[in-house]
C-alpha cells in the first residue's frame, strides 16, 4: 500500500508527475527522520475547507491546508491533510508564482507540520519557510 496518496474531496485533482511527489514527500520524512505510516491528501474547495476550519477548529477564515494527526504519540504518521485548490491558485496569483509550485509548497507545508514543525510565532514561521524553501528547492533541481 502506497504511504502517501492523493483524492479528491468535493474537487478533482490533476498535478504532473504525481508519483513523483509522492516519493519526495517520503523523502522529507526520511530526511527529518520522522517515520511515516501513510498520509491522505484530500483535494477541497475553499468552501469545504471553510467549514472544516469552523467545525473542527472553530476558526471562521479561509485557509490553503489544515492537518488532522490521526496517529499516537510514538506511533509512525498517519494523517489527512485537506488542501483548498482554490486558496492555492489565489495564493500563487498573490505570491507571484505558480500554480505547481504554489501547490508543492503547500504540499511540503503539510508533511513538516506532521514532522512537527509550527507556524504560529515569527520564528516558528521564519523556520518553516526556510524548510519549504529547501525542499521545493531540492525537488525542482532533480
Amino acid at each position: 500500500m502506497a504511504k502517501i496518496s492523493f483524492r479528491a474531496g468535493d474537487r478533482s485533482f490533476s498535478f504532473q508527475q504525481k508519483t513523483l511527489v509522492k516519493n519526495f514527500i517520503e523523502t522529507i520524512f526520511r530526511k527529518e527522520k520522522k517515520p511515516l505510516a501513510a498520509i491522505n491528501y484530500i483535494f477541497c474547495s475553499d468552501d469545504m475547507l471553510l467549514q472544516m476550519n469552523k467545525d473542527f477548529l472553530q476558526h471562521d477564515y479561509y485557509t490553503d491546508i489544515i492537518s488532522f494527526g490521526l496517529s499516537d504519540p510514538n506511533e509512525p504518521i498517519e494523517a489527512e491533510i485537506y488542501i483548498s485548490i482554490d486558496r492555492v491558485k489565489d495564493n500563487a496569483l498573490t505570491m507571484g508564482t505558480t500554480y505547481r509550485n504554489e501547490m508543492l509548497r503547500v504540499l511540503f507545508h503539510g508533511a513538516l507540520h506532521l514532522c512537527g514543525y509550527k507556524d504560529k510565532t515569527k520564528s516558528e514561521i521564519s523556520t518553516m519557510r526556510s524548510k519549504e524553501d529547501r525542499y521545493l528547492h531540492l525537488f525542482l533541481k532533480d
